[in-house]
């Protein structure tokens, strides 16, 4: 009964603040103007992440102080403070890479110094248990996973769908309260967020966004080896594309480094498609995945089977709008 009073207030209070983030937002101009990598067409505040920042860690320390989450997992999960302050500041100043690259360097290398790193890599075949070989590929993948979660949050309600839906996911498949939370603090702003939107998470929600779900993969990996492939799978609608994008720019030439227009979601818009309907079609293909995991009982053929469905996906988006 307890737990249900805070989590309403919890959901209360992420609303809340997007509303007064919004309405601040307004007052001092601090709006996302529309260039030629944008999806939206109006000048939007920004920078509503903060309400979810700061509902997910005062729901963090709510479970920390009542023990109802692993002190490991809490640590490394409160290292994203970080990384959401330079990032709300990114927001407004527009840091240099470098200062993001050392801030998201020291995040990863904090969250995993929490974690005890990452124990193993399962293949099915064969393990990798080289705590240099493990850690290494856990670090680069938080950074990772960090900025893809920037790159695909373009379109309303694009990123936190993919949140609301990897923390239901993430309950039903190991029950932790740390999910409903990250659910609440998602699910206020999304209020906000939904076609047309009314306000953008902004980095400071997108790069926590990222890191949690990093920072779950490697602790769930660590409980269960096979579980790092039930995350990889539920998160496949962003790492694939993302992945798949850039290596079709590198393949194409371009130089990665300039602002684009060519993930699937962009090219689903530029085809025609609303927000609202690119985003209804990202949440059917987040319960294809979530099938395969909950009902494939071998994680590989699983893994495969979900790799084979996001290229089905994209292969659709490129009849639909191609990759130029």
């Amino acid at each position: 009964m307890e737990n249900s009073l805070f989590y309403t207030l919890l959901f209360l209070l992420s609303l809340f603040l997007t509303f007064c983030i919004r309405n601040y937002a307004i007052k001092k101009s601090l709006v996302a103007i529309p260039n030629d990598r944008s999806s939206h067409t109006t000048p939007t505040p920004h920078g509503g992440g903060v309400a979810i920042a700061v509902t997910w860690f005062i729901g963090l320390f709510y479970l920390y102080v009542n023990e109802q989450i692993d002190s490991q997992l809490f640590f490394a999960l409160l290292a994203g403070g970080v990384i959401a302050i330079v990032s709300y500041l990114d927001d407004l100043y527009e840091l240099s890479p470098f200062v993001r690259l050392v801030t998201q360097a020291s995040v990863a290398l904090g969250g995993l110094v929490a974690l005890g790193g990452l124990s193993s890599l399962e293949f099915g075949l064969f393990s990798v248990e080289n705590q240099i070989i493990t850690n290494l590929v856990a670090f680069v993948a938080i950074i990772w996973f960090i900025n893809l979660y920037n790159f695909l949050d373009g379109i309303d309600g694009y990123a936190g769908s993919e949140a609301l839906f990897l923390a239901l996911a993430g309950f039903v498949f190991f029950g932790d309260s740390h999910f409903l939370i990250l659910a609440l603090s998602v699910s206020g702003f999304l209020v906000w967020n939904w076609h047309k939107a009314k306000i953008f998470m902004g980095d400071v929600g997108s790069t926590l966004l990222g890191y949690n779900v990093a920072i779950f993969t490697i602790y769930y990996a660590n409980e269960e080896a096979t579980n790092l492939w039930v995350w990889i799978i539920l998160f496949g609608l962003f790492w694939f594309d993302a992945t798949l994008t850039l290596l079709r720019r590198y393949k194409n030439s371009e130089k990665l480094s300039e602002a684009h227009k060519k993930h699937a979601y962009q090219r689903l818009t530029q085809s025609g498609l609303k927000h609202d309907k690119v985003v209804l079609l990202s949440v059917l293909l987040n319960l294809v995945l979530f099938c395969i995991v909950y009902f494939v009982q071998n994680i590989l053929v699983a893994f495969c089977l979900a790799i084979l469905i996001l290229y089905l996906a994209v292969k659709y988006v490129d009849n639909k709008k191609g990759f130029l």
